[in-house]
């Protein structure tokens, strides 16, 4: 059988080379105990996914048995969390929550938390200050039994940093931390980390988990192939990825400490390479795909036909693009085939009424992708309505923008020049999984920064922002599951400003 191949590896001391730089670090690390590939973990079978579930540590029992219970009943039937047969798992192996604590949408004055409740019982969440010790309370009242609920706190200071309990019924659920961001306007500094390619594989790595969180990030963005892996149209295999997600120990660490914003890329979507509405699929399907998205993550909540949305993190505008469900299939090359003419009008709305200094706009795929001839990127797909943006930052004199983007496996950093001498910098890290993907460098690399190949590198990008003195200045930093900086890349204001070129 395949799975036979793959290794069992004890705790042990990592040694991490990475030979572009030539540099290596020694860092105690635990090895991952099953190397399942990207092919396997497409196929998403119970003994692959198990084995996911327990690549780096074996899960407790309890936890093993309710995700073996729920995913019989994933398999068999369309249902949801609500189910009774699901809900009857979580209570009889003793889960205490189905999922969570999931943070998102951090401001100056609060954040918003994501839980899906076992029961109707209340939760509560104390919240405490550090320095002060002053003490807020919070009560989230469920539904219903396995309905996935937010909770607001809205009430908080800026710039400060908080822990919080969980409980309900006086049972201790989970406890986490996390840090509001400065007022809007004041010059402190504002970390944010991001990447995308975990491809289920990389959710269960507790080094790249335990290194992001160590940096203390205001934020993480995720762009893409995250939980979900190939499930196309069976919701039921949707919701089993989640719950896969939701139980892993390292997953659960970092959502409960960092607040997360994410966007979909092909494999949540549909399959590979597939987006818009293809044969096979109707419209219901998206409809669908788009609810079942918005129910799992904690982004902030927008009224619009997708998942895109902008908020502002301090110094910075975040605006996340859906590059994937608004494409119109048959129209490649036309404009508004990439975003739909609806998104672009928000995009355009968004940069020129935005009054953060620095903006950072993600897409799923790549906006330049000099690797792979732009198969699956915007700068083939629409070329005129990326264009249009690029024409609109620098005729609108649009200053601070940075581009990052996902989907090509590996580590790459680019500069999109324009006539004018100006240039636009797009920073990809779709390397949060490890696995293969194309050349590390362009054939012609006249325009890259940097580059590395996919396999077996397990990085994530990060962004500081530092907007004191005179020219404001953001340092891009790759940074690998154990710590090391591979990439360090320092861009003033200036750079960022297309007048002042």
């Amino acid at each position: 059988m395949w799975f036979n191949k793959l290794k069992y590896l004890s705790i042990c001391i990592a040694l991490t080379c990475l030979s572009n730089h030539g540099f290596c670090q020694v860092a105690d690390t635990v090895s991952s105990r099953y190397n399942v590939t990207l092919k396997e973990a497409h196929i998403g079978s119970l003994e692959i996914d198990t084995m996911l579930l327990n690549s780096y540590r074996t899960v407790p029992e309890n936890i093993k048995q309710f995700y073996l219970d729920a995913r019989g009943v994933f398999e068999k039937k369309k249902v949801d969390f609500t189910n009774k047969h699901i809900v009857e798992a979580a209570v009889n192996n003793d889960m205490g929550l189905m999922g969570g604590p999931m943070l998102g949408d951090i401001t100056e004055h609060g954040v918003s938390i994501w839980f899906r409740p076992l029961n109707e019982m209340p939760i509560r969440i104390k919240v405490i200050a550090s320095g002060s010790g002053e003490e807020k309370n919070y009560t989230l009242r469920p539904v219903a039994a396995g309905k996935e609920q937010r909770i607001l706190l809205n009430d908080l200071s800026p710039s400060t940093k908080y822990k919080y309990v969980v409980t309900s019924q006086d049972i201790r659920l989970s406890e986490g931390a996390f840090q509001t961001t400065p007022k809007i306007g004041e010059k402190n500094q504002v970390r944010i980390v991001f990447g995308s390619g975990f491809h289920k594989i990389g959710i269960h790595n507790p080094n790249l988990i335990n290194t992001i969180l160590e940096r203390n990030p205001h934020a993480m963005l995720l762009l893409g192939d995250i939980a979900v892996d190939d499930r196309e149209n069976n919701f039921s295999m949707h919701r089993c990825d989640y719950l896969l997600r939701d139980i892993s120990e390292p997953w659960k660490k970092l959502s409960a400490n960092v607040a997360l914003y994410a966007s979909w890329d092909d494999h949540d979507y549909l399959n590979n390479d597939l987006s818009g509405v293809p044969e096979r699929f109707s419209e219901d399907d998206r409809k669908e795909l788009r609810s079942l998205w918005l129910q799992n993550w904690n982004n902030p909540q927008h009224d619009v036909e997708g998942i895109y949305f902008n908020t502002r993190i301090g110094q910075v505008e975040l605006i996340m693009l859906d590059t994937r469900s608004c494409r119109k299939i048959g129209e490649r090359g036309r404009y508004g085939s990439y975003l739909g003419t609806e998104q672009q009008e928000w995009l355009k709305s968004i940069l020129e009424n935005s009054t953060a200094p620095f903006k950072v706009i993600s897409s799923g795929t790549m906006w330049s992708d000099y690797i792979t001839n732009g198969k699956d990127s915007w700068g083939t797909w629409d070329t005129l309505a990326r264009e249009e943006i690029f024409d609109l930052i620098e005729t609108e004199n649009i200053p601070g923008v940075l581009l990052i983007s996902g989907d090509r496996h590996g580590a790459r950093g680019f500069t999109i020049p324009r006539a004018s001498g100006f240039k636009l910098y797009e920073f990809e890290a779709a390397s949060l999984g490890g696995v293969p993907g194309p050349p590390a460098m362009a054939n012609d690399k006249s325009n890259q920064i940097f580059g590395y190949h996919g396999k077996g590198l397990k990085a994530f990008g990060e962004f500081t922002f530092k907007s004191e003195g005179n020219d404001p200045q953001v340092t891009f930093r790759l940074i690998d599951e154990v710590g090391n900086i591979m990439e360090e890349h320092t861009l003033s204001y200036n750079m960022l400003s297309a007048q002042k070129q």
